[in-house]
């Protein structure tokens, strides 16, 4: 059971998920979207969203400094380990509220505006069920441990046996003695990445970030002043023999 929860499942739903993006790009480009419901309603979008995003890019950055980067480069840095837990509790927590409370904003928004509940699919309720557990493990597990416990070091943990799997050499005894609330947020995060490329969630991929770093598009006037040429009133005359004898007094 060890070896298929944290060796065969994680391998698996990576598979899926790069695979499945790979078919969609492929078979479903025109799907490949947010499938955005702002015309429908926007005033609680326009709360919602913008904090579930810097919250969840928040969290992000979180996870991947404390579980990709080794403790002792922090060191090397000059980040010790009562600098790290204090930054991490307080802004983990911090973006976790923010990101949950965005995503109540959107949730409610689905469900109460008619339209877009309408515009809703099964594979986003799915999506929001599995995203939402997520959230709500990790929150609970840095809740129980991290503020109010006595900690749980991770990093001596769930951090290396993620580095092993991506090196190709899984340790599945380091998940063994990981408190239960940590152990359900890394596999319902598994399951949400095998489900990614299936929901909506596909648009991550497809962020219009070279918009930020385009050129400035010039517009050229057409005054007196600026243009390539004098303004004409009306109509330019068409030099035809009946535009002509139309112009006659």
């Amino acid at each position: 059971m060890s070896v298929l929860l944290w060796v065969v499942l994680p391998y698996v739903c990576f598979a899926v998920f790069v695979l499945g993006h790979i078919w969609r790009y492929r078979y479903d480009k025109f799907g490949w979207t947010t499938r955005s419901s702002q015309t429908y309603e926007n005033t609680l979008l326009r709360w919602g969203s913008p904090m579930f995003h810097l919250g969840i890019l928040m969290v992000i950055a979180g996870h991947a400094v404390g579980l990709l980067i080794p403790r002792e480069w922090l060191y090397a840095i000059g980040i010790t380990e009562e600098m790290y837990h204090v930054g991490a509790t307080v802004l983990g927590s911090f973006a976790a509220a923010l990101t949950l409370a965005g995503l109540l904003i959107l949730i409610y928004r689905r469900r109460t505006v008619a339209a877009v509940f309408l515009a809703t699919t099964v594979m986003d309720k799915i999506m929001y069920v599995f995203l939402g557990l997520t959230l709500l493990l990790g929150t609970a597990a840095t809740v129980v441990y991290q503020v109010f416990g006595g900690g749980f070091h991770y990093r001596e943990t769930v951090s290396p046996w993620i580095r092993q799997l991506i090196i190709l050499q899984p340790q599945p005894a380091l998940m063994a003695d990981v408190p239960l609330l940590f152990q359900l947020h890394v596999l319902c995060a598994s399951l949400l990445f095998a489900l990614w490329p299936f929901t909506r969630l596909v648009h991550v991929f497809s962020a219009p970030v070279g918009y930020l770093f385009r050129p400035y598009i010039v517009y050229r006037s057409r005054d007196e002043q600026r243009g390539s040429r004098a303004p004409k009133r009306g109509w330019a005359p068409v030099a035809t023999p009946d535009a002509a004898r139309l112009r006659r007094p």
